[in-house]
This record gives C-alpha cells, sequence and structure tokens, in this order.
C-alpha cells in the first residue's frame, strides 16, 4: 500500500505526535509498505529550525526507511495566537500548492491537531483521488477553548462548522480514545467509521538504560534523592503551578525533588515564578533527544502526569502514561475521565484531584515512603503495556483500518493476530 502521511510534526521533534507518526509509519514500512511523509522543517516548540535543517520550499530525506518531503511553512515558536495561526495555515496552503509533486497514493492520511493540517487530508485526498483517513488526538476547538488560547468568537464557530465538515468527509477517523468516538457519535458521525487506535510506548526504545539513569542524575545534581519528575510540554494545558505548589508544600523534606524535563509556552513563567518562591527542590531542564527519554524515566521515582481541570481534558490521555507504565516508574496522575480509569483498572499509580497541590504533595510523600508499593506500581503498568498499549501492535490495528479504507474490508483477524506475534517476536517487543 502506497500511504502519504501529512503531519505538523515529525524527528527529530520529540512531542507526541512527532512520535506517535514516526513510529507507526516505521512499522508500516517494515510490513512492506511504501510510506512519505509530509511535513515540516523541525522546529517545534521554539520556531527555531533544528541544526542541520533548512526551512525550504521542498526538501527530501529518508529516515527508517520512511520518505519523508518537508515542506515551507511560517516558523513560530508554540507560543501566541496569531503568529501559531499563520503557521499552520503556511502548512496547509503549502501541503496543497506542492501535493502535485508528491507521491501517487493509495491512502492520505492527516493528524490533528494542529487543525488545518487535518483539513489539508481533504484536499490532497481529492487531488491524489485516494481515500482520505482523518486521525484525531485532540478535540479542536473544544481544547482552544478550554485553555483560554481563544475567546468565543466567530472564529471559533467556524472552527466548529469545518471540524463537523471534516468528520462527515473523512472515510475512515482514527481517534486515539474512546471518549473520542463518542463525542464523534453525538455529532451524528457513523460510529462504523471510528476506530480508537490509543498511544502506546515503544517496547524497544522505553527499556532501562545501561545504568539506569545514573551519570544523568549525578550531572543534574540529583544525587541520590527522590525525583517526582514531569516530563513534557510545559503549555497552558499543563497547569504545571501545582508542581510548585507540591514543591512548596515538601521543600522541609530534603530527600524528594521535583524534576521538570521540557519546553512550551509557559516555561519562562514557571522558570520566574520558581526563583520568586525560591523553591531549591525544583529543577528545570530543557528539552531532552527522544532516545535520552529512557535514560529521564530510568532515574524518575514517581512520574507526574498532570492537566487543567477542565471537562474537555477528560476525554484525553497524555502519552507520557504509556512511557511511563513502559519503564516501569508508578504513576501520579492528575487527570480525570479515561485516563483516570487506565490508571485504576492497571493499578499503576495514584490518581489526584487536577490543580490541587496539596494532593499531589501527598501523593509524592507515599510514594517515597514505600518502595515497595512503587514497585508493584511498576510492575503492574509494564504489564498492562504489553498487553494493551505495545506501539508496534497498535500500528498493525492501524494498517487494518487502512485496508478498510482502501480495499472496503479489514484483514482476517487471524492475520492481524498473526503480524502481531510476528511483530513481538522480530522486534523484542514482549
Amino acid at each position: 500500500m502506497r500511504i502519504l502521511f501529512l503531519s505538523h510534526y515529525f524527528p527529530p521533534e520529540v512531542n507526541a505526535p512527532a512520535s506517535r507518526t514516526f513510529e507507526h509509519c516505521r512499522e508500516w514500512v517494515r510490513e512492506g509498505h511504501d510510506v512519505t511523509v509530509v511535513t515540516c522543517a523541525p522546529n517545534h516548540p521554539r520556531g527555531k529550525v533544528f541544526e542541520g535543517y533548512r526551512n525550504r520550499l521542498f526538501q527530501r530525506e529518508v529516515v527508517d526507511g520512511v520518505k519523508v518531503i518537508r515542506i515551507w511553512s511560517y516558523l513560530s515558536a508554540n507560543r501566541g495566537v496569531r503568529k501559531r495561526s499563520l503557521n499552520y495555515l503556511s502548512y496547509l496552503f503549502s501541503s496543497i500548492l506542492l501535493s502535485p509533486f508528491f507521491p501517487r497514493a493509495d491512502i492520505v492520511v492527516s493528524t490533528s491537531p494542529q487543525f488545518f493540517n487535518g483539513l489539508a487530508g481533504y484536499v490532497i485526498g481529492k487531488i491524489k483521488r485516494a481515500p482520505w483517513l482523518l486521525e484525531i488526538r485532540d478535540l479542536w476547538p473544544d481544547s482552544i477553548r478550554e485553555v483560554d488560547a481563544m475567546k468565543d468568537s466567530w472564529v471559533l464557530s467556524v472552527l466548529e462548522r469545518l471540524e463537523s465538515f471534516a468528520y462527515r468527509k473523512a472515510n475512515e477517523i482514527v481517534p486515539v480514545t474512546h471518549a473520542f468516538k463518542e463525542y464523534m457519535v453525538g455529532k451524528g458521525i457513523d460510529a462504523a467509521k471510528i476506530d480508537v487506535i490509543t498511544n502506546g510506548a515503544n517496547l524497544a526504545l522505553f527499556t532501562f538504560s545501561a545504568d539506569g539513569g545514573k551519570s544523568l542524575r549525578q550531572s543534574l545534581g540529583l544525587g541520590n534523592r527522590f525525583v517526582a519528575a514531569y516530563v513534557g510540554t510545559h503549555g497552558m494545558a499543563h497547569h504545571l503551578e501545582t508542581v510548585l505548589d507540591a514543591a512548596a508544600r515538601l521543600r522541609d523534606v530534603p530527600e524528594i525533588v521535583f524534576l521538570m524535563v521540557g519546553d512550551g509556552a509557559r516555561k519562562e513563567a514557571l522558570r520566574r515564578q520558581k526563583e520568586e518562591m525560591g523553591l531549591d527542590n525544583v529543577v528545570m531542564v530543557d528539552q531532552l533527544p527522544k532516545e535520552r527519554m529512557p535514560e529521564i524515566w530510568a532515574l524518575t521515582d514517581a512520574s507526574l502526569v498532570l492537566l487543567k481541570k477542565t471537562p474537555v481534558f477528560e476525554t484525553v490521555i497524555p502519552s507520557k502514561i504509556f512511557e511511563s507504565m513502559a519503564m516501569r516508574r508508578p504513576i501520579v496522575l492528575g487527570v480525570r475521565g479515561e485516563s483516570q480509569r487506565i490508571i485504576e483498572q492497571s493499578g499503576a499509580g495514584i490518581c489526584i484531584e487536577p490543580e490541587n497541590g496539596e494532593a499531589l504533595a501527598e501523593a509524592v510523600l507515599t510514594l517515597y515512603r514505600s518502595p515497595q508499593l512503587r514497585s508493584k506500581m511498576g510492575e503492574k503498568g509494564r504489564e498492562a503495556v504489553e498487553q494493551h498499549y505495545n506501539r508496534a501492535v497498535l500500528a498493525r490495528r492501524y494498517l487494518d483500518v487502512m485496508n478498510k479504507a482502501v480495499y472496503g474490508r479489514a484483514l482476517p483477524d487471524e492475520q492481524v493476530v498473526k503480524l502481531a506475534s510476528g511483530v513481538d517476536s522480530s522486534h523484542g517487543n514482549g
């Protein structure tokens, strides 16, 4: 099958959509499919092109067998509505205008957000005369409204109409949570064309590093302290002031340190707040390459997964949950809804009320005091990922959905099982 995948983000960027897209595409290539990804010059989250790349009109490369076409876009840091909107729109127009130069495709896949990347798939699918599969990783424009990135206006009304248009026109829809599917069905979308493919973890990557993260732990000045780590985007959706609140409450427990790794729109404001609060028990580190993530998880004693306390985030599942679980790290989860059900059913962590610094401090203190509890939760988390959230197996299920879109039928169940079993044995994904 010839797969044309549109993604605003792709490695060497290290955010969740870049990882999800790359890991799926790599597995499809290993199964003998021809995969081309159309993306931007890597620049997220600071809006500065990564070393070794240029923001050219059109450039090609191959990454682990995946053909990558990078097109020009207006570059912007991941903050500010106007400039980011220009960034998103520029990708939409560039991809459509350059689409005659993209290879032939049996299926066009586009992923949203960002929103206009998703819509580009509709137009390019028409140009290529191929079915269009729309992947939904977040509910736009609802999430925009909930984080106050944009006030209610005619713009949001237009986005809502475009959202409904996209759901109706897509041949198949792949949301990352069951709550997203329920939302779409509630809007009158045919449930038969909606197939949930959750996020997961690459079990070949997320294994213990050779020294268990010891060298990185020492280089960051963490010593032998208990590390409660938040790893990921420092954005408007995460309310990371909760981490600083918890750190302030535990400043008299010198054996505990809070580690914050990543970048984002709120990073500098959080850094200033940390200094103003005099929090010597908080260490802030800039974004690290994806290949360093196992080291970060290895030195982590408790993984913090947090979002704002708002209804729309009850429908999401932060991808860092699965990486933490794969690395046997117990989780302190400040997210309601589907994420909470995963943690409670697997026994992989402690669930707290979102935006509650006192509850976060208490959960961290509980895990600090009980190595046995940490070990038990870690093992349960790894077991759940192996059974339900192995990225390689999920990629095969995704292929099944694409077969349905292209050929009007899915692969036989026994063939899917065979493929999944083959992945586990050939790539060591347990």
